[in-house]
C-alpha cells in the first residue's frame, strides 16, 4: 500500500494526502487529508472567496472502498470567513457538510438506489441504513422540489392502500403518459385540493377531464378547484362497486336457502363476479346450475352483464336512455339492495355518461398501484410516508 500514490484520486477536489496506511488485520484504509494550498478558500454557500480563516478542525468520514477494504479519511477542514455568508466552513469538493461520507461514495449510493433497497445497500457498503436513506431522500426532495409537470390534459386519480387500518395514498397521473404527477397522504378532500393547490391557473384551465371513483370528497375537490374539468367514472369502479352488491344479495339468499340450495351456493362468490369469458370449463356447470336454483341471483347476474353494456355507448343521449332503462329494470326487480344500487348510479351519472366525451379508465393507474405495492414489498414498508412518496414518483417519472 505505501508503494502507490492516492493523489491522483482526489485530483477532483482542493485536498493532498498526508498520510495513508493500510491494516491488512481489519482489512482498512486509513487517509489522511489537508486543504492544499494551491487553492483560495470559498465558501461553501455562496461559493465566493473567503476573507480569512476562522478555525481549523477535523473529522473521520467514509469513501469508496479500496479493493475490497474500507476506506476511513481523516478530513482536516477551514471554517472561513465570507463577506456575505458570514463563518461558515470551507468547500473543498471532497464532502458536503451535512454527510459523514464523500460526494463519490454518495453518488455511487444513489446510483445502487436505482436497483436496490437501502437495507441491502446498507449492509453491502456496512453503512446505518438511516445514512442511505436520508441521503437518497434529500437527493429525491432537491429533484421534485423543482419538478414542472407541464400542462396535462386528462388526468386519472386512485388511492392505494398503505398499510392496514384505512390509511391511503391519492396517487395522481398523467393520463397520457403514465408519469405520476403526484402522491399524498390520505383519500379526503383536503388530500386532492392540496395537488391542486400546486397548480397555476393555465395548468388548471388546461385540464379537460379527470378520471376517479365514485368517492365524494375526490368530486367535492375537482368541482371546487377545476370546475370546467369534466369527471368521468370508468367502468371498472362501478362493475366492481356492483359486485358488493351481487355479495351482499347472494349472502342474504344464502341465509334463506334450504340445506340443499345452500350447498350449491356455498363457495360461489367468485363465480357470480368473474365474467363469463373467463369461467374455467369446469365452473360453467356450477354457475349454470346456482344460477338455475335461484331467480334473483339470476337477476342480478344478468343485470352486471347488462350494465356493462352502457360503456359501449359513444352518444350521451343514447347512453342516458340505456342507464335509465337499466335502472327502471333494477327497480322493477323488486330487489333492495338492487334498488339502492339503481339509485346511487342516477346520482352519479353524469361522470358515467361523461365517459361518451372522454373514454377514460383507470386501469392504466390499477397497473401502477400494483407497481408501487411491489416496491413496498421489496422495502418490507416504509415508516417515512413522504419518502415513500418521492420513490413512487421517482419511480414513475419518465414516460410509460
Amino acid at each position: 500500500m505505501s508503494g502507490i500514490k492516492l493523489n491522483a484520486f482526489f485530483g477532483f477536489c482542493r485536498v493532498r494526502v498526508t498520510h495513508q496506511f493500510f491494516d491488512s488485520r481489519s482489512r482498512e484504509v486509513q487517509v489522511a487529508v489537508e486543504p492544499s494550498k494551491r487553492f483560495k478558500p470559498i465558501c461553501h454557500i455562496c461559493h465566493g472567496p473567503a476573507q480569512g480563516i476562522h478555525s481549523y478542525h477535523r473529522r473521520v468520514i467514509r469513501d469508496m472502498n479500496v479493493f475490497g477494504a474500507m476506506t476511513w479519511i481523516r478530513y482536516g477542514y477551514r471554517k472561513v470567513r465570507c463577506q456575505g455568508c458570514g463563518i461558515v466552513v470551507e468547500d473543498l469538493g471532497l464532502v458536503d457538510i451535512h454527510l459523514r461520507i464523500t460526494r463519490r461514495l454518495a453518488c455511487y449510493i444513489l446510483e445502487l438506489c436505482r436497483l436496490l433497497p437501502i437495507r441491502d445497500i446498507s449492509r453491502h457498503l456496512h453503512l446505518d441504513w438511516k445514512t442511505v436513506k436520508e441521503l437518497h431522500k434529500q437527493h429525491l426532495q432537491k429533484i421534485y422540489s423543482r419538478e414542472d409537470i407541464g400542462l396535462p390534459e386528462l388526468l386519472a386519480v386512485d388511492e392505494i392502500s398503505l398499510r392496514k387500518g384505512h390509511h391511503y395514498l391519492t396517487v395522481i397521473i398523467n393520463w397520457h403518459t403514465g408519469r405520476v404527477l403526484w402522491v399524498g397522504e390520505g383519500r379526503r378532500y383536503e388530500t386532492l385540493k392540496a395537488f391542486f393547490d400546486t397548480l397555476n391557473d393555465e395548468q388548471r384551465e388546461a385540464i379537460k377531464a379527470i378520471a376517479m371513483d365514485m368517492w365524494d370528497p375526490y368530486i367535492k375537490a375537482v368541482k371546487e378547484c377545476c370546475p370546467n374539468a369534466a369527471i368521468v367514472f370508468d367502468q371498472f369502479h362501478v362493475v366492481r362497486a356492483f359486485g358488493r352488491v351481487i355479495n351482499v344479495v347472494r349472502n342474504r339468499e344464502y341465509r334463506k336457502a334450504l340445506q340443499e340450495g345452500k350447498e350449491v351456493m356455498k363457495g360461489s362468490k367468485y363465480l357470480l363476479l368473474k365474467n363469463r369469458e373467463n369461467l374455467r370449463d369446469e365452473e360453467k356447470p356450477r354457475l349454470k346450475a346456482l344460477l338455475k336454483i335461484n331467480q334473483t341471483l339470476m337477476t342480478v347476474y344478468l343485470l352486471k352483464d347488462y350494465l356493462k353494456k352502457l360503456w359501449d355507448y359513444r352518444y350521451p343521449r343514447c347512453a342516458q336512455s340505456f342507464l335509465n332503462t337499466w335502472c327502471e329494470m333494477a327497480r322493477e326487480s323488486g330487489i333492495r339492495t338492487l334498488a339502492a344500487f339503481a339509485k346511487m348510479l342516477e346520482r352519479y351519472a353524469y361522470g358515467i355518461i361523461n365517459h361518451c366525451r372522454f373514454p377514460l379508465h383507470t386501469s392504466r393507474l390499477e397497473g401502477i398501484n400494483n407497481k408501487i405495492k411491489v416496491i413496498k414489498r421489496k422495502a418490507y414498508g416504509f415508516h417515512d410516508t413522504e419518502y415513500f412518496c418521492l420513490i413512487i414518483k421517482n419511480a414513475f417519472a419518465t414516460s410509460n
